[in-house]
């Protein structure tokens, strides 16, 4: 008796275990079931505001297969049930010859398939259908039971054209439908004034002109929509391109001094070598002469071209560009703005080629200001470094912010575009540029540039 009990009591706390278990997850099936079915619902409102385009079936451009499989599934289903109800209430209640009832029942609502992919065709053979039945129920021995000229079975397959024809005509092709679908009812509505159910016309005229009007609005909302995504994608690109050659003309401006400095020294080496070398023959005395005469020339166009490249509004930069000898004025600028950055700069760099030197610079000048402005407070490692390799590695890398940022902090001292002037300089060299976020949710710029002079291009991988 006791193990009975006993069994009882374990039977009972495992039904009320089972019952807590089902009560948890129900309502987490009804969330899922509720979440699939708003999914379904945007989807469906999302296909019929995306226009169709010509030769395409309804809602090709739907993101989901059974969405673009939907039309055609309804087509069928409303010929499936249309096609043998027309029939039958054909022949037993308007009292249509059989052979007369099924070709126009097939005319009638046959043409549905073909309005999935070409609905102005499909209304054609549809309206020429229920005008030629409507004249046929206009029979001596008809009693009056149903709605004539338009059946019932006419008014949901007419209803369905217009749903297919408002997504993908034009608003003139669609009023030129709807007024004929008015003048033919009109017409019916003189023929047949005395005969009872003639309301349906009225019913049909207003109806059709809703469903129109309602999915016409819905695919020129869509339409809209996208060409306003097109004209902002057309905007963006643009911006990206004036942005790239800003940037470019900014580094022009910047290496002007640095190749000035050399055709300089050209022009002072040519005028000055028949004064240092003796005994110089008239021959060399005319080439150096010539050489300095081109190397003045040349000078002068480069004036000409930096006149072009300035922008409108500023001046000429009078102070030499920087190198990388002053790269830690740059990592104690960002010390003050709050920044603990640390630097690591190698002693052994050697003489470096101008354009190396000042793209390296601004390198580390744009990292350490993306860092103030993204990142603020995050600790930060510059290095900079020759390899055996004979390239310069520039390495920033930052970690995480401090706290979190709402909106980029106003400050640093970068020029440029960010990235994009760092993937230009290193570009200008030959280098490579890796750059692109951290586990840990910091940032990592570095930067390989050759001493040699400009290499191949190599792969760039850049962040987003």
């Amino acid at each position: 008796m006791e193990k009975d009990t006993k069994r009882g009591t374990e039977s009972n706390a495992d039904t009320r275990r089972g019952t807590g278990r089902f009560q948890e997850r129900m309502p987490q099936a009804v969330g899922r079931a509720g979440s699939r079915a708003r999914t379904a619902v945007r989807g469906l409102g999302s296909a019929l505001a995306t226009p169709t385009g010509p030769g395409e079936p309804l809602f090709a451009r739907a993101a989901s297969p059974w969405l673009r499989w939907l039309p055609y599934a309804v087509a069928f289903a409303l010929v499936s049930a249309l096609l043998p109800v027309t029939i039958t209430v054909l022949t037993q209640s308007y009292h249509v010859h059989g052979a007369i009832a099924g070709a126009l029942g097939t005319a009638q609502t046959a043409p549905l398939l073909l309005a999935v992919t070409r609905p102005l065709q499909a209304w054609w053979v549809i309206f020429a259908a229920d005008v030629a039945g409507g004249f046929v129920l206009l029979v001596p021995d008809y009693d009056g039971a149903l709605p004539t000229p338009w059946t019932p079975m006419v008014v949901v397959g007419y209803l369905f054209l217009m749903l297919a024809l408002g997504l993908r005509e034009s608003r003139r092709a669609l009023l030129g439908v709807w007024l004929s679908t008015g003048v033919a009812g009109a017409v019916f509505e003189i023929v047949s004034a005395d005969r009872p159910g003639t309301g349906v016309i009225v019913l049909l005229f207003v109806l059709s002109g809703v469903v129109l009007l309602l999915t016409s609005t819905l695919r020129s909302r869509g339409d809209a929509e996208r060409r306003l995504v097109e004209q902002e994608n057309i905007s963006e690109a643009e911006r990206g391109r004036r942005t790239l050659l800003e940037e470019r003309a900014r580094i022009a401006r910047e290496l002007h001094d640095v190749v000035a400095h050399h055709m300089s020294v050209i022009t002072v080496q040519a005028d000055s070598a028949p004064y240092r070398i003796p005994d110089l023959p008239e021959a060399a005395r005319e080439e150096f002469t010539s050489i300095a005469g081109a190397a003045r020339e040349s000078l002068a166009e480069m004036r000409r071209l930096l006149v072009v490249l300035r922008s409108d509004g500023t001046e000429g930069e009078r102070a030499p560009q920087p190198g990388l000898d002053r790269v830690q004025q740059l990592v104690e600028a960002a010390v003050r703005a709050g920044v603990p950055a640390e630097l690591s700069l190698a002693a052994d760099l050697g003489e470096l080629p101008p354009a190396v030197d000042l793209s390296g610079y601004r390198i580390v000048q744009e990292a350490l200001a993306n860092v103030i402005r993204h990142a603020p407070g995050a600790a930060t490692r510059v290095s900079v470094r020759r390899d055996t390799a004979g390239q310069l590695n520039v390495l920033v890398v930052n970690g995480p912010a401090a706290e979190r940022v709402s909106a980029p902090v106003e400050g640093g001292s970068g020029t440029g575009h960010g990235l994009i002037g760092m993937r230009e300089r290193v570009r200008l060299t030959g280098g490579s540029l890796d750059t692109g976020p951290l586990p840990d949710g910091g940032f990592r710029v570095a930067a390989r540039l050759p001493l040699n002079g400009p290499n191949s291009p190599t792969d760039q991988k850049d962040a987003p």
